[in-house]
This record gives C-alpha cells, structure tokens and sequence, in this order.
C-alpha cells in the first residue's frame, strides 16, 4: 500500500498533466521555468519538485514581460517571505540568479519586474535574516550599475536610495560602499552625447550618493566613509554638477546671478547636489571637518575658480551655513593654510581665497570662532606684508623690464590684494564682541610700524619708507573697520597707553592721510553715542541743541584718565594743527575731535583746558612763528571760531556765548576769510597778512575770563597761557625713519664741529656795545623768572609734571647718546666691537696682545 506523500504526489502529477498540452517536445509554461515532459503516457516532472520559494518566485514573472509584475503571485510571495524569514537569503540568492542571467540576455523587461520584486521585499520585511538578502540585493544593484545601459543604471541607483531610506534594528559589521562611492561619482560626471540622458545619469549618481551618505554617516560602524579616499570622490562629484549648472545659467542669461533649482528641482543636478552637499556637511561630526572642507579647495585649485571667485564664495556660503557653529574655526583654518601654499601665486587667486576668507570669518563671527581670532589677523598681517614686497619689488624693476604696461597691471593687482586682505580684517575685528574687539585692536597697533620705536614685529628697513607708509595707511584703515561701532565704558580701558602711544606717534607723522586715518580711529574709540554724524563739517552752528546731542555725566574714571593723558591728548591737537600739508578734511576731523571731546570727557577743568589750547592756537597763527601759509593759518581761526561757538553753547554761558557770537558778526562783516564757511571754498579770497592789532576779530583771553569768572570755572587759570612741551621721542617720530637712525652719529659729529663763519665773526662797534650794554639782558631774564614762576603758580599739576617729564626724558636721551658715542666696551678674548657706518664688526684680540693694569698682573 503506497504511503500517503506518494499518493499526494500521483494526485498533483495527473493535475498537472491534464493543465499541460500533450506533447513530445520540451514545452516552457509560466515565466518559462516549469518544465513538464510528457511522453507517450509516461509524464516526468521537474516543476512541482522544486523548493516552494523557487515556485513562488517563478510564478511573478508573466510570460509577456510587458503585463508587469504579477500583484496576487507577489503578495503571496511576500507572505511567504514574512512567514519564513529564513528563506529570505534563498529568495534573495534565487532573484540575483535570475536577475544576472536577464542583464546578460537583455531580456530588461524581466529585469525591472525582478527589482520592482527585490523593493517590495525590502520594504516589507524587517527581521534579523535580511542581513543576507540586503547582501544580495545590493549584488544586484551592483550589476545594474556595472551595465552601459543607462535606465538599467537608472533602476539600480533609484532601488538603493529606496534601500538606504530603510532604517535597520541592528549595524552591519562587514557591509562596505566602497563600489557604490566609485560609480555613483562616475555617473555624476558622465560625458553622455545626449544632454537629456546625461542629466539623467548625473542626477541618479548624485542621488546615490546621497543615499550612501544617509546610509553611512549616521552608522558609527561606517566611520570609513569620511576617509580622504572617499571624501575625494563624493565632494567633487557634487561641486563638478554644481559648478556646471552655474557656467550654463551663466551663459544663457549673462549678467543674472545663478538660478536655484528652478521648477523642477528634483531633476536639477545643481539644486540636487547642493542639497546632497548641505546634508553631508551637516552630519560631519567635529574630527572629519578637515577631511571635508580639504577636497573644496582642492577642486577650486584643479578648475581655477578663484579668480573669478563667485563659485567659491557660494561654497563656503553653504559650508559655513551648514556646519555647526562650534567647528567653524576649522573651516578658517583650512582656508589660512590654503592661503599659506598660495603665497605664490599670482595676485588675483591670492585676492579670491582672502575673499573667501572674508565671506567665511563674516559668518563665523555671528557664532564661535574658537582659539583662532589672532591667528587669522596673523597670517592676513603676513600676507599684507608679502604684497605689500611683490609690489614694491615690481615697481624697482620697472625700468628694466620690457613691458611697462604688464608691471603697472601686477601693481594694480596686489592692490586688490591689499584691499581685500583690509576689509577682511576689518569686517571680521568690527564682528567680533567688545572685549575681543579690544584684543585685537592691541594686536594690529602692536604690528603698525612706528618710526623711533626700538622694534615691531613688521620689519620696515627692507621696504623702505613707501612700503612702511603704505602698511601704516593700510593697517590703520583696518583699524578703523574694527573701531567702528566699538563701545567702552571706560576710555581707560579703551585707551591704555600702550595703544594711544603709538597712535598718537602715527599722529604726528609729516603726512596728512596718516594724521587723517588717527583721527579717525580716536573719534570711533571716544564717541560713545554716536554724535559725530550729527558735528559733519566744520561750520558755525547757529543752535546747538537743535542738533539733540547724547551725552552722560562724566564717569570718575574718565575724570581720572583726562587728568592723566589729557596733557598727551591736548598736545598732539596742537601739533596737527600747526602742520603745513593739512588739508580741508583735516581741519573737520579736529573739529570734530574737540567737539567729541567736550561732549563725552569734559568736565569745568577740561573746559578750561580746552580754552588755553584753542587760545594757544589763535596765538600762533597771529604770531606766525612757523611761517604758515596764510591760507592755514585763517583755516586755523575758523576752526577756532567754530569751536568756541560749539563750546559756548555746549555748556549754556550767556555772557560766553554774547561775546563769541559778538566777534563772529565782526568778522562776517569784515572778515569773512576767517569764518570756516569762507575760507574753505574754493577760490576763496585771503589777504595779505593778519593784523594782529584787530583785537575785535578775535577772541581776547581776558574777556574770556570775565565770562566764566562765576561759580564752577577756575577762570584764573585761562590767564596761564598754554604751552605743550614736544617731547624729543616726538620729534624723532615726526622726522626720522627708521632708514635715517643710522646717520644719527654722523649728524652728532657734524654739529659738534665748529662752524667757519663763527670763528671769523668780524667785530665791530656794535657788538661791542651789545656785550658791554646789559641792563637789556637783565630785564629779559626778570621777565623770563617771573613767567616761570606764574606758571608754577597757576598752572595745573597734570601739566606741570609733563613738563618736568619730558624734560628729565630729553637729558636722558642727550645722556645716552653721548655714551653710546664715548664709552667702548673692554677688549676680551673673544673679540672688540667697531662701529663703521651703522655696522657692527668683531675684531678678535689675542690674549698676548691684551693690556692688563699693574695690580691685574702678578
């Protein structure tokens, strides 16, 4: 009796029998894989033995590739995998099987039924056991992309990005993309002859790429993928659709920006790949910045798109923007170094890569830019300097060079060099927070070269003067970037001395767009509520107060720091003043000076001070001791004019303002050349000479004491005419330059010498009676005493130790020249040192020839 499974099988063989036509040849059935073989009564079967899974699989696939995928064959297939997840492997091995045989055969249709099959199953089963399926899966994937046909590339890129959006329970040991980077990346630069079938390809890489990056960045266990030999395929591959994209909206519509991702943007390979490129940088953890920000330079430099630049800016607009805050100093970093390796480079790529440095530094100021603040204003200083050498250096060899033309455009071009290298420091120090914005104000006034100083960190001797003014204008001009907008609440801590000291030595030098660029700088530190849009123009405002100036009381510390440096402040206001090439802007940035500080630091003492200067200055013009031209010297008055009408209002004294509006009438009736609405006009007409006996047009000290002689002013101190001491450390920055210091013992020889024509003085009567006459002498010398002692008197301490100050500093220097030029070191052994023209030369002395004293010797 034949057991129960033979019975099963003889039902299901004569079922089958019946369905299938008899026949004596081998006859395919469905998805032509069932073979029965009838012949001549006796059947053989090979279909019905076949594992279920292998039947399941067979029974989707339609005779006619065209009639699709088979729903009720898959949804049972689906069952079946659900069910017994650990036929998932067999299902996946028998699919690859079935797909690679289909490619080789171009039976495409099969192909597109077996991935749509291969989707399904992904999406539906969640198990432990799709760890091998994935495998094989992603083997087929694999062949598709391998093949030339491009919608089979199409299908694979398409079935791995709806795989990589499967989020799985547990990590893979051993899955690795290395295949999938390559070929998603040679897709993204595929070289089709047909535009719409390139784009095709390109947009599929680019998504698989995308689909590898949210695969893998996320998988602590695929760390691998942020390595250089991965980063160097995927983010160029990105930039290259990018940077296409751009040249085409550019050469379609010139002169227009560059289009986002338009209407369709999902088939926009530009739009695609910036949103791909976004991603991947917003996942990059702290460690892999450097990895990911390196191959962005290294494909600007391979396509030469830093000059022009708008590409790289975009891309470090959408680094900065993507990243978190906290690594930006990376990207400032990579972006310095990669200046570095371009020192040489030729100016328009230096000029676009510190462009660049500019639009990144402007973005990471808004956040964190870690340790490196004073690292970037280094090398930018660095860089500042080896331009500032290529020009020059272009500019010596002009004469010998064939083409003038080419080296005016080299000049030219350090130029905007230099500009941007400026406005990046600027922008990036004016961004930046108070008390980092007081560090680095340090920093640059630290690397601002200042004739007579002993050193600085910018070597100035081997540019000469024109390069070290031309570092001066520029270094100041960043400095005002970075001052602008800049609030202290003390000018103590704003203005220690080691910064308002050589700002004020770079006030004082023999040019007018450096004593310009000081002022500015002063005016940014000091006006703490912004009125100096407000005092615009040298001019005589009739109404004060209709301008709505902001003012505070005066801080004690500010009371403490006028006390202090006002002697300083006061003095280099006099000295700019009295300098011949001062122009009209010149003469508004003083005013403005002293407006800015009567409003934010004067007090009654400063008050007066401000008097006795201005009083001082009117006295030297009528005196003209400095031979000023006659057209500074009535700029000088009308400056004078305007500020005591300003202050005259600013501190609200009727009989002070009656008396200087009394003398402004007087002049515009028959002075006008002495009021700054005339006398900076162009073509304006001046006079001859100024009488100084016209007291009426102007200002007399006594009457300024009667006015402020009531409660509040110390009116008796104006009586004390002001006096600034000019210290010999200010004449040797006003005079010499660094190049000059080395005549210095030659200039001391040579005034020591006696002059000829005092020694052959021929003497005559008059003479005589000028050495036996000396009761003239006498009365100078009372005179002399008693104006010494009045100061003493009178005078306030502040300026009084100034004086004694500077006086003790000159012997000091007189003292250490003359032993610098006496004294010589002791012979030894190891040498003497002679000075020969600035040059120091060892002459060694042997130990035999040396002289030793008697009690030295035994």
């Amino acid at each position: 009796m034949p057991s129960s499974w033979c019975l099963d099988l003889r039902r299901g063989i004569l079922r089958r029998y019946r369905q299938v036509p008899q026949t004596d040849s081998l006859n395919y059935g469905r998805g032509s894989n069932h073979r029965v073989l009838v012949n001549s009564g006796v059947c053989g079967c090979c279909g019905p033995l076949r594992p279920r899974y292998k039947r399941l699989v067979d029974n989707i696939f339609p005779e006619d590739p065209k009639d699709g995928l088979s729903k009720s064959d898959m949804e049972k297939l689906t069952f079946y995998a659900v069910s017994a997840p650990e036929k998932l492997d067999r299902i996946g091995a028998y699919l690859a099987e079935r797909l690679s045989r289909d490619v080789v055969r171009h039976r495409y249709g099969y192909v597109v039924i077996a991935m749509e099959a291969l989707d399904q199953l992904l999406m539906a089963c969640h198990s432990q056991s799709i760890k091998p399926f994935v495998e094989s899966f992603l083997h087929m994937v694999a062949k598709l992309l391998e093949s030339r046909e491009p919608d089979l590339q199409v299908l694979g890129t398409n079935s791995f990005v709806k795989f990589a959006n499967i989020e799985e329970d547990t990590p893979s040991y051993h899955r690795r993309y290395d295949f999938f980077v390559s070929q998603f990346s040679a897709m993204c630069h595929s070289t089709h002859e047909d535009p719409e079938t390139r784009t095709r390809i390109r947009v599929a890489g680019i998504k698989g790429l995308q689909g590898v990056v949210r695969k893998t960045v996320n998988d602590e266990l695929q760390a691998i993928i942020w390595e250089p030999q991965h980063m160097d395929k995927l983010i160029p591959s990105m930039l290259f659709n990018m940077q296409e994209s751009e040249e085409l909206d550019r050469a379609a519509h010139p002169g227009t920006p560059p289009q986002g991702a338009g209407q369709d943007g999902e088939e926009n390979p530009a739009a695609l790949a910036e949103s791909c490129f976004r991603e991947l940088l917003g996942r990059a953890a702290y460690g892999n910045m450097n990895n990911a920000v390196r191959p962005v330079l290294v494909h600007l430099d391979n396509h030469h798109l830093w000059d022009p630049n708008e590409f790289a800016v975009s891309c470090f607009r959408i680094i900065m923007y993507s990243i978190q805050a906290q690594h930006s100093h990376h990207v400032i970093q990579q972006v310095l170094n990669h200046l570095d390796t371009h020192k040489r480079t030729t100016p328009r790529v230096r000029a676009g890569i510190v462009q660049v440095l500019l639009e990144t530094v402007a973005i990471a100021a808004k956040g964190s830019v870690g340790p490196t603040v004073l690292e970037v204003f280094n090398t930018l200083l660095k860089h500042l300097r080896m331009s500032v050498d290529f020009e020059l250096g272009e500019g010596s060899r002009r004469n010998s060079c064939a083409s003038s033309s080419s080296v005016r455009g080299r000049e030219s071009e350090e130029r905007i060099v230099q500009n941007a290298i400026i406005q990046t420091i600027g922008f990036f120090g004016g961004n930046l927070p108070d008390y980092q914005r007081a560090e680095v104000m340090m920093f640059i006034m630290g690397k601002v070269p200042v004739f007579g100083a002993p050193c600085h960190t910018l070597d100035t001797v081997k540019i000469g003067p024109q390069g070290t003014k031309r570092i001066q204008t520029m270094l100041l001009s960043s400095l005002i970037m970075v001052t602008s907008g800049f609030r202290s609440k003390s000018m103590a801590a704003a203005l220690p001395p080691s910064f308002l000291d050589p700002l004020f030595s770079l006030s004082l030098m023999e040019d007018s767009e450096l004593r310009q660029l000081v002022l500015e700088i002063l005016h940014n530190i000091t006006d703490r509520h912004d009125n100096r849009a407000k005092l615009r123009g040298i001019r005589i405002i009739p109404n004060v107060a209709a301008l709505k100036i902001k003012r505070e009381k005066i801080s004690k510390q500010d009371v403490a720091f006028m006390k202090k440096h006002g002697q300083q402040i006061y003095r280099h206001i006099y000295l700019g003043c009295k300098e011949e090439d001062n122009v009209h802007k010149n003469f508004e940035l003083l005013f403005t000076t002293l407006a800015v500080l009567t409003i934010e630091l004067a007090n009654e003492d400063v008050v007066i001070d401000l008097i006795r200067l201005v009083m001082a200055l009117q006295d030297m013009v009528l005196t003209n001791e400095e031979n000023l031209p006659m057209l500074n010297r009535c700029s000088v008055l009308a400056l004078v004019a305007a500020y005591l009408n300003f202050l005259s209002q600013m501190i609200a004294n009727p009989p002070f303002c009656q008396h200087v509006s009394k003398v402004i009438e007087l002049r515009n009736m028959d002075a006008p050349y002495l009021l700054p609405e005339h006398v900076f006009r162009d073509k304006s007409r001046l006079p001859d000479s100024l009488e100084k006996e016209d007291r009426l047009l102007y200002f007399q000290t006594s009457d300024l004491v009667d006015c402020l002689s009531g409660p509040g002013y110390n009116a008796e101190r104006l009586t004390v005419p002001y006096i600034p001491q000019v210290t010999d450390d200010d004449r040797l920055t006003r005079r010499k330059s660094l190049v000059d210091t080395v005549s210095l013992q030659v200039d001391i020889m040579s005034n020591s010498l006696p002059d000829k024509s005092q020694q052959a003085e021929e003497i005559t009567f008059e003479t005589l009676k000028k050495a036996i006459d000396t009761g003239g002498l006498e009365e100078q010398e009372r005179e002399r005493r008693r104006q010494v002692m009045e100061k003493f008197q009178k005078a306030p301490f502040e300026e009084l130790a100034a004086h004694c100050e500077s006086k003790a500093n000159l012997l000091q220097d007189r003292l250490a020249q003359i032993f610098e030029l006496t004294i010589r070191p002791p012979p030894s052994p190891s040498g003497v040192v002679s000075i020969t023209t600035g040059h120091a030369q060892h002459q060694s002395v042997p130990i035999y020839e040396m002289k030793f004293p008697d009690l030295c010797v035994y």
